[in-house]
């Protein structure tokens, strides 16, 4: 069993939302040329992060982190049509089909939200593991899985009963799901460890861990070629995991600091948000190279595309945004990701929390 720091809860946020910050600090647009472009920017709550499209309502469902607060965007209008209280700093966001539900996890009070997108109301509150972070769904489970970033576990919730039916313990601090439909498996990146865990759904066991970049935050499914590509926060590359071997088959240099991931079905090709930069990546999967780069706002974090209106959406941590961006893709990501602060001050404070919680927690938890 692994040993459990004990800190206080002010301790212990501090270093959570230091996790969660750490994800950009604000640079100059990259120059580079692009292929897509900003259609239109809409302003959200404070902080925003993760991203969840619901093509039931033509909406899409943006955690506000430093609001404690759900923004839900008209695709019609491209404006905001709800604003959803939820728990304590929400960080992901996923939609579930089947119900007509997001479920959005909240980082500091070790919950998950359940909103019902006919209503944009809470219908249930979830408790999970500590720090969740990511979460993706499941569809052919019924079944949200939540990354508990403190916890070195994934909670999973069955939507029939917005209950937790299973704890899968992971590696160390994890931080996005990621669903694979054609093995029934769950990619869960570990940002510590620099590994993937994956989950057979069947089981709720890990059956293989696969070694990546440096400090891994989101990632997607490509079903057209077997493959999840996970973003190397630190290493500024995307790693890509064939589902077949469980191993990486490629690495691709991005953006500085990659963060969020999405798939374009249409045109296969794979977003990322690249925080350092306030830029989008486009990667082909067929060469496993960029072909595009597309400048937004200030620390774009989540991203996640709209099938109906051929647009990606990009949460702008940094000014508080929603970028759109026009596309003729088809992409498909649950993975929530989450962004950070980028005035400089505000980093130095991250700096600080880490190096305070690391002495304190790290030698408490090896082994």
């Amino acid at each position: 069993m692994r040993n459990r720091s004990h800190l206080s809860p002010a301790v212990t946020q501090a270093f959570l939302l230091a996790a969660i910050v750490i994800a950009s600090v604000g640079v100059a647009p990259s120059a580079l040329a692009q292929s897509q472009q900003i259609v239109a920017t809409v302003r959200v709550g404070s902080g925003p992060a993760g991203v969840a499209y619901d093509p039931a309502k033509g909406e899409v469902f943006v955690t506000d982190l430093l609001n404690d607060s759900v923004s839900v965007i008209s695709d019609a209008t491209n404006a905001v049509v709800a604003t959803v209280k939820v728990g304590s700093h929400p960080a992901g966001a996923a939609y579930d089909p089947s119900k007509g539900d997001v479920f959005v996890t909240n980082a500091f009070d070790n919950t998950t939200s359940v909103i019902s997108d006919s209503s944009d109301a809470v219908v249930a509150t979830v408790k999970v593991g500590g720090g969740p972070t990511g979460v993706a769904y499941d569809p052919a489970r019924g079944e949200a899985f939540v990354a508990n970033y403190l916890g070195d576990t994934v909670s999973v919730i069955s939507d029939s009963t917005n209950a937790l039916v299973a704890t899968v313990n992971v590696g160390r601090y994890p931080y996005a799901p990621i669903y694979d439909a054609a093995k029934g498996e769950i990619f869960v990146t570990n940002a510590l460890d620099n590994t993937t865990s994956v989950i057979a759904e069947a089981t709720n066991a890990v059956v293989a861990t696969v070694g990546v970049g440096s400090g891994p935050t989101g990632g997607v499914y490509d079903p057209a070629r077997g493959e999840v590509f996970v973003a190397d926060f630190l290493a500024s590359t995307l790693s890509v995991i064939s589902d077949e071997t469980n191993r990486v088959v490629a690495t691709v240099n991005v953006g500085t600091n990659p963060t969020g991931v999405a798939y374009d079905s249409t045109n296969d090709q794979i977003l990322v948000t690249n925080a350092a930069n306030n830029t989008v990546s486009v990667v082909s999967d067929s060469t496993n190279a960029v072909v595009a780069t597309v400048s937004v706002g200030r620390d774009p974090s989540g991203v996640d595309y709209d099938s109906a209106k051929g647009e990606v959406f990009v949460a702008n941590n940094g000014d508080n945004t929603v970028s759109i961006i026009s596309s003729s893709s088809s992409t498909s990501s649950t993975a929530p990701e989450f962004p950070a602060a980028s005035l400089p001050v505000v980093a130095l404070a991250v700096v600080a929390t880490i190096a305070f919680a690391s002495r304190r927690i790290l030698p408490e938890r090896q082994g």
